[in-house]
């Protein structure tokens, strides 16, 4: 089991790629840690470890622009009269292969990436060196949680900037550029679709033989744990359309019964007075959580909140650069607790004086709202249990197994609903059923694009109360070449790059 130290230990200045005339492929010289003596004891390889859970904390990333970025461009929200010019390229589908977000998360994930491979090419020598039997036997795990955090990269990387996975089709279609060594000795060329899948899945196999059940502590997890590599496991068997391995290591993380839960929306956690789901967006405390991003008020990313409510202008009106959109609001039942943690009906302090349900989901971390006056702050949860139930029925269905799909799809309901929650799935509603209740539980998380990508589904926006006239009516067809990202533009004309642009970039 690691350390209990770890957590205090000064945090490194990650290093990210530079995205202006440099490639993000490419190594600068005199990194903080990446020299020819880091990393030769065990001390300092913690220390490179926390620098990679540090990586983690990037705005670009969860805390930020890639979980907005994806669900801003697709149908659960509208930009209002009066946004202040924030991602709204984005949500009109106007995203240039310079598009400075885009590039953002594409620099931020191979900045993940490069240090991952630091670790793992040092970590041979390392070995050699320390004669403690305790400090190899963490090394091991270290080594562990290092696959998953790269798996974990280039499965994002995958989602954002490749079509959806079709078996038949993979071993010919463009996948990513696999950096497999620190150097950056290796050509910058894009493997095929299927190459990339299986190189996530080669290191989460690997990470999987490395970490230990017991070294899991449970819900709440700041670490990658073995359950964290099952969970992504499970998603990445899913967008693969590996029904069988989908359904497999979903349940593996689901009969973990004595670790995780369903946060339920209808019992009280008695010391906070609040529902244990209002408290999991509260206080980013969860049984439910598998894997959050972990920050204190002196140590964090990007504010989730902050698009959607603007409250720091004046801490006393809202001022959303994006409200949710009436189509998804609609989706939520009378009894379904979700709506009411997720939104409140308020009237902006924008001059048109908008009333209208906005998102205080990511309303902030109340306790760094009370030492810090930090709000719009939340701990990223990219691995939760309800995303497992999620994965399982849709992988049922493709399986014709709709009644064990009504039966995962009514166990997380009823964790949510007052009353009631029971769901039937058939033949003919399946897909609809899934694609309502994974909007409505996973609401801005950051999967809704890829999950139209993948069912090959558009969408059409309606003009709602104060909308932003240019891409309140905009018709998405399915297999829209913007569903996939562009491939930065400095990274296809960086010196001695044969990266192959995406479909988006022409």
């Amino acid at each position: 089991m690691r350390n209990s130290n770890i957590i205090i230990k000064t945090l490194i200045s990650a290093v990210l790629c530079t995205f202006c005339a440099t490639s993000c492929l490419d190594k600068e010289p005199g990194d903080a840690i990446r020299t020819e003596e880091a990393m030769s004891s065990y001390s300092e390889a913690e220390q490179v470890l926390v620098g990679i859970y540090a990586d983690w904390k990037s705005a670009s990333l969860y805390s930020g622009l890639l979980t907005l970025l994806p669900d801003i461009q697709s149908d659960l929200v509208y930009a209002v009269n009066g946004n202040t010019n924030t991602y709204v390229d984005i949500w009109q589908w106007d995203i240039l292969p310079t598009n400075r977000y885009v590039e953002a998360v594409y620099a931020a994930l191979y900045g993940v990436i490069g240090d991952c491979n630091f670790f793992l090419e040092k970590l041979p020598e390392l070995r050699k060196k320390i004669k403690d039997d305790r400090e190899l036997e963490i090394l091991v795990d270290f080594e562990g949680e290092v696959l998953v955090s790269r798996a974990l990269a280039y499965s994002e990387l995958i989602k954002c900037f490749c079509k959806a996975y079709d078996p038949q089709t993979a071993a010919n279609e463009l996948g990513v550029v696999l950096v497999r060594k620190f150097d950056g000795s290796e050509p910058t060329k894009r493997a095929s679709l299927k190459d990339s899948y299986d190189f996530v899945l080669a290191d989460l196999e690997k990470a999987e033989s490395l970490l230990l059940e017991e070294d899991d502590l449970g819900y709440n997890g700041v670490y990658f744990t073995i359950t964290t590599a099952q969970a992504l496991h499970a998603r990445v068997a899913l967008y693969m359309q590996d029904w069988d391995k989908a359904v497999e290591y979903s349940t593996k993380v689901l009969d973990k019964t004595d670790k995780y839960e369903l946060s339920s929306a209808k019992t009280i956690y008695s010391a906070a007075n609040v529902l244990y789901f209002d408290y999991l967006w509260q206080y980013d405390s969860g049984f439910e959580v598998i894997w959050k991003v972990g920050f204190t008020d002196t140590s964090f990313g990007g504010r989730l909140g902050s698009p959607f409510l603007h409250i720091t202008t004046d801490y006393t009106y809202y001022y959303p650069d994006f409200v949710p959109a009436i189509d998804i609001l609609t989706l939520y039942d009378k009894s379904d607790l979700r709506y009411d943690s997720y939104f409140v009906e308020v009237t902006t302090g924008h001059s048109h004086h908008l009333t209208w349900p906005v998102l205080v989901k990511y309303f902030g971390n109340r306790n760094f709202i009370s030492s810090s006056n930090l709000y719009e702050l939340q701990m990223p949860k990219p691995f939760r249990l309800a995303e497992q139930y999620l994965i399982r029925a849709e992988a049922y269905c493709r399986k014709s197994m709709y009644r064990e799909a009504g039966q995962d799809l009514s166990t997380l309901r009823k964790a949510r609903y007052s009353v009631g929650g029971s769901i039937g799935v058939n033949e003919n509603n399946w897909l609809d059923t899934i694609s309502d209740e994974r909007a409505k539980e996973l609401f801005m998380e950051g999967f809704r694009l890829q999950d139209l990508k993948r069912w090959n589904r558009g969408f059409t926006r309606r003009p709602q109360s104060e909308s932003l006239a240019e891409g309140s009516s905009l018709k998405v067809e399915a297999g829209d070449p913007l569903f996939v990202w562009p491939i930065p533009k400095h990274e296809l004309e960086s010196p001695g790059s044969e990266i192959q642009p995406n479909e988006s970039n022409k």
